[in-house]
C-alpha cells in the first residue's frame, strides 16, 4: 500500500447523504482488506432528517446494484414502490396534465428522434398524443408495473423506472450495511473544527463530550450549514433564487390510500407546487413555494386540503435557498448532499446528486497529499452537474403562460441563463434538443417537458422526410398497438408488490 493512502476517513453527518458515502466507501476500502481504511461516521441525535418520502431516478438502481443489494429485500425494508416518471397538473396552464416517463417515445428512425417523425406527421393532419408511444406513460395511466424483459428492444423494455421510499428507512439500511463491512458510527454534537495551522487542512473536530476525532479526508454531510466546507473553509455559495425563487417547504406524510400508483405527482399552485410521492405504509407529501409571494400559513392550508388521507402529523416547515457551493471539495473536505447545494426537488434530483458526488469521489480518490488537480476536477464536474439540473427545472418555470398569480407573472418574465435559452429557442425552430449534459437528462425527458408545456416547434428535422409517409404512419400504428397489448397484460402496481416485494407493518410510522 503506497504509505501516502487515505487512512481514515470521517463523515460529519448521517442521514441520507452520511450513510450514501459511508456504504460504498466501507466496501471499497474496508471489507475484506487487509490494511483497511478506517471510516467513521459522526451523527448527532439531535438533527433528524429531512423529508417524509424521496422519489428518485433510474441510475439508483445501478448504486443499489454496485453494492449488491437485492431489489425485494431492499423494497421491502424501505416501504418502497415503484416509480415510472412524474405526473404534471396545472404546469403552464390551470387544467394542463402531462407525464415526464422514464423512456423514449419509441426506437430511432434512420438515426433520427422518433419525436421528429410524430412532429411531422402531425404537420400533416391529427394525430394521438406522442405520450402514447411512450411504455411508461402508458403503463402509468393505467396503473401496472413489471420489470422490463427481454434483450431484443420492444415495448416490454422500452421504458426504466425508479423507486419511491422512505428517506429514513433507506438510511436505517444503509448504516447497516456499512457498518456490517466495517464503518463506525459515533454519536454526538460537533462544537469545533481544528485546522492545521500551516495550511488551513481540517486536521480534527471536537464533539461536546470532549472527545476529539482527527482524520485524513473529512465528507461534510452536516446539511445546509456546511459546518465543515463553509463555517470552516469558507467555500462560498452561488445563489440562483433569481432563477428558482421558491425558498421554502412543508412536509408531511398522510395515510396511504388503498390505490398505489407507480409514479410521483407534481400539482403547480399559485405560489409553487406540491408533490405527492405513495409508499407502501403511507404517502409523502409536501408543499414547495415561494415565501415572497404567500404566506406561511396559507401554504400550510392548500398542502393539508390536498391531501387524500388522513395527516400523520402537522407540517414541518424547511428554509433554503436554491444554489450551490462554489467548490464542494476544498482542501481535504468534500460536502455532499445540502452541504454540497440544493436545487428544489420538482425532478427528484438530490439523490442523484449525492451518487454521483459520492462516485466522483472514488473515482478521484487522493492520498494524502491531496494534489489539486484532484479537487479541481471534481468541483468541474459537479459544479457542471449542478447547473445541468438548474437549467432542467428553471425549463418548468420559464415557460409558463400562467398569469393568475404574482408568483408566476414573476416565473415567466425572470432572467435565465443564456445557454438554456439557446436550448428552447432550438426546440421551437426545429424540435431539435440541444444536450448539453451527456449524463444529465436525456433527450426524451426535455422533449416530455417541452411538449408537455406546450412549446410546439415550429419545423421539424428535414432529414426525416426522406421516409416515405404511408410505411411511416403503419409503422407508428403498429408500435402504438404494441405498447398498448403490452401494458394491458402487466398486473397491477399494488398487486406486483403484493406478489414479490410488500414490506411488512412497522410498528410505528418512520417520522422521516
Amino acid at each position: 500500500m503506497n504509505d501516502k493512502a487515505i487512512r481514515k476517513i470521517v463523515i460529519v453527518g448521517g442521514g441520507t447523504a452520511g450513510w450514501m458515502a459511508a456504504a460504498p466507501l466501507a466496501l471499497q476500502l474496508c471489507a475484506g482488506r487487509e490494511r483497511p481504511c478506517e471510516i467513521v461516521l459522526i451523527e448527532s441525535p439531535d438533527i433528524g432528517t429531512i423529508g417524509v418520502g424521496e422519489a428518485t431516478l433510474p441510475p439508483i438502481r445501478a448504486y443499489n446494484r454496485t453494492l449488491g443489494i437485492p431489489e425485494a429485500d431492499f423494497i421491502k425494508k424501505t416501504q418502497a414502490s415503484f416509480k415510472l416518471g412524474i405526473e404534471f397538473k396545472d404546469w403552464g396552464h390551470v387544467g394542463n396534465r402531462f407525464f415526464h416517463g422514464f423512456g423514449d417515445f419509441g426506437p430511432r428512425i434512420e438515426n433520427r428522434s422518433a419525436h421528429q417523425y410524430w412532429l411531422r406527421l402531425r404537420s400533416g393532419g391529427e394525430v394521438p398524443s406522442y405520450e402514447e408511444w411512450s411504455t411508461a406513460t402508458v403503463m402509468a395511466r393505467q396503473n401496472r408495473f413489471t420489470p422490463p424483459s427481454g434483450e431484443v428492444p420492444s415495448a416490454h423494455n422500452a421504458y426504466s423506472y425508479a423507486f419511491h421510499f422512505d428517506a429514513g428507512l433507506y438510511a436505517a439500511y444503509l448504516r447497516e450495511y456499512a457498518m456490517q463491512r466495517g464503518a463506525q458510527r459515533i454519536e454526538g454534537t460537533i462544537v469545533e473544527v481544528e485546522q492545521r495551522p500551516e495550511d488551513g487542512f481540517v486536521a480534527a473536530v471536537k464533539l461536546a463530550d470532549g472527545r476529539r476525532i482527527d482524520g485524513d479526508l473529512f465528507i461534510d454531510c452536516s446539511g445546509f450549514r456546511g459546518l465543515l466546507i463553509e463555517d470552516a473553509l469558507h467555500a462560498g455559495y452561488e445563489d440562483w433564487s433569481a432563477m428558482l425563487p421558491c425558498n421554502s417547504a412543508l412536509a408531511v406524510p398522510c395515510a396511504k390510500v388503498p390505490k398505489l400508483t407507480p409514479f410521483t405527482t407534481s400539482t403547480a399552485r399559485s405560489a409553487g407546487w406540491v408533490w405527492r410521492i405513495p409508499l407502501q405504509h403511507r404517502t409523502g407529501n409536501g408543499h414547495v413555494y415561494c415565501n415572497q409571494f404567500t404566506s406561511d400559513d396559507e401554504a400550510a392550508r392548500v398542502l393539508l386540503e390536498g391531501l387524500d388521507g388522513e395527516a400523520l402529523g402537522s407540517p414541518r416547515p424547511l428554509r433554503f435557498t436554491t444554489g450551490r457551493r462554489r467548490q464542494t471539495w476544498m482542501k481535504n473536505v468534500v460536502a455532499l448532499g445540502l452541504a454540497a447545494g440544493f436545487v428544489e426537488p420538482l425532478e427528484s434530483t438530490s439523490i442523484q446528486l449525492i451518487m454521483d458526488g459520492v462516485g466522483r469521489l472514488i473515482e478521484l480518490f487522493p492520498d494524502r497529499d491531496f494534489h489539486p488537480s484532484l479537487a479541481a476536477e471534481y468541483n468541474r464536474r459537479m459544479s457542471f452537474q449542478f447547473e445541468s439540473v438548474r437549467d432542467f427545472i428553471i425549463l418548468h418555470y420559464k415557460l409558463t403562460k400562467r398569469s393568475d398569480s404574482e408568483f408566476w407573472r414573476y416565473c415567466a418574465a425572470m432572467p435565465i441563463p443564456d445557454a438554456l435559452r439557446h436550448q428552447i429557442e432550438l426546440f421551437r425552430a426545429s424540435g431539435i434538443v440541444g444536450i448539453r449534459d451527456p449524463e444529465g437528462f436525456a433527450e426524451p425527458s426535455w422533449v416530455s417537458i417541452l411538449f408537455g408545456l406546450g412549446v410546439m416547434p415550429a419545423s421539424y428535422d428535414t432529414f426525416v422526410d426522406r421516409v416515405d409517409e404511408a410505411p411511416l404512419r403503419t409503422h407508428f400504428i403498429r408500435l402504438r398497438a404494441a405498447i398498448s397489448h403490452t401494458v394491458a397484460a402487466m398486473p397491477d402496481h399494488g398487486d406486483y408488490i403484493a406478489r414479490h416485494a410488500r414490506a411488512a407493518p412497522l410498528a410505528s410510522a418512520s417520522p422521516a
